[in-house]
């Protein structure tokens, strides 16, 4: 009786490290919305900011699997596969269609699109890994539709459409690398995100070249990318350690605080940027919302760990 005692309260406590370190990523990582906002011409850096910020989130998890892992951890590389390459290339397009639907809408039309990312993972799943798709996930993804097509509406009457559609590709790359993970569950994780860091800096330079821009930008975008760039890195490895303990449905529901924090840090006065969202918009992104918890709260008790 003492020992399933010890073992239920090991297993409480694992399960709060996970929720405080799952929550903690969700609030640092909405840091990157105001953070976007404070840049010069942000209409023109698109690339450049993206250069350093891959860079950023590549240089931080090498260092951290330094420390993790010792000098042995390039030996990763070799066990990447097709599924991290896969999902490196989609995260990394993740990160640019985030920055460039960041410069071309409302912060809260982003971020409401990047919320339904767990539903776009699960319709992909069900797709090409043949998962089993709940009721729960079903409903959900009509009321997320339709909070999509709200902001569609609201973005095409105001001339923004296409930052719209940058945040749904933003979603998108995010689902497949999701999907690419659970593909195969033994892929790398913290490789395949260096992986993406490394190919959006490349694909940036590139562009950069085709375009003939000029390759340097003001220092205060580079240190905003660069700390941009910290809070990607910094939520990666907190969400990464707190898996282990947190069911799936619970990571949906804290995913939500990124979301909505980073609306308010746009919108608060405090932050100095006062982006009020449209009527419309955040009716679509109530919608949205509402679909995430409703999807995490049907689907919580097949989630839950047995209990020991």
């Amino acid at each position: 009786m003492t020992d399933l005692s010890a073992s239920q309260q090991d297993y409480s406590n694992k399960y709060y490290l996970g929720f405080v370190l799952a929550l903690a990523a969700g609030l640092i990582w909405s840091f990157g919305a105001p953070t976007i906002r404070y840049m010069i011409d942000a209409d023109i850096y698109q690339w450049h900011y993206l250069f350093y910020r891959g860079i950023t989130v590549a240089t931080i998890l090498v260092i951290f699997l330094l420390y993790k892992e010792g000098i042995d951890f390039y030996k990763n590389f070799r066990r990447v596969g097709s599924s991290g390459v896969i999902g490196g290339v989609s995260l990394a397009f993740a990160f640019i269609f985030f920055i460039f639907g960041m410069t071309f809408t409302s912060a809260a039309t982003t971020l409401f699109m990047i919320g339904t990312q767990p539903l776009f993972a699960g319709l992909l799943a069900y797709i090409f890994l043949k998962e089993q798709v709940r009721s729960a996930t079903i409903i959900a993804c009509l009321i997320s539709f339709f909070g999509i097509f709200l902001m569609a509406y609201n973005d095409w009457q105001s001339g923004t459409l296409l930052g719209w559609l940058f945040g749904l590709l933003c979603s998108i790359g995010f689902s497949i690398f999701a999907v690419s993970l659970r593909w195969r569950p033994d892929t790398p994780k913290f490789t395949t995100i260096i992986i993406a860091g490394i190919t959006c800096s490349l694909f940036s330079i590139l562009m950069i070249l085709i375009s003939g821009d000029e390759y340097s930008m003001p220092i205060r975008n580079i240190l905003l990318s660069m700390l941009h760039g910290t809070f990607v890195a910094t939520g990666l490895i907190c969400l990464s350690i707190g898996a282990k303990y947190l069911p799936t449905a619970e990571f949906m529901l804290l995913s939500l605080l990124e979301v909505v924090a980073g609306v308010l840090w746009c919108w608060l006065p405090i932050f100095g940027i006062n982006e009020i969202p449209s009527a419309i918009t955040l009716y679509g992104g109530g919608a949205i919302i509402f679909s995430i918890a409703y999807h995490a709260i049907g689907t919580r008790q097949q989630s839950i760990p047995p209990t020991l």
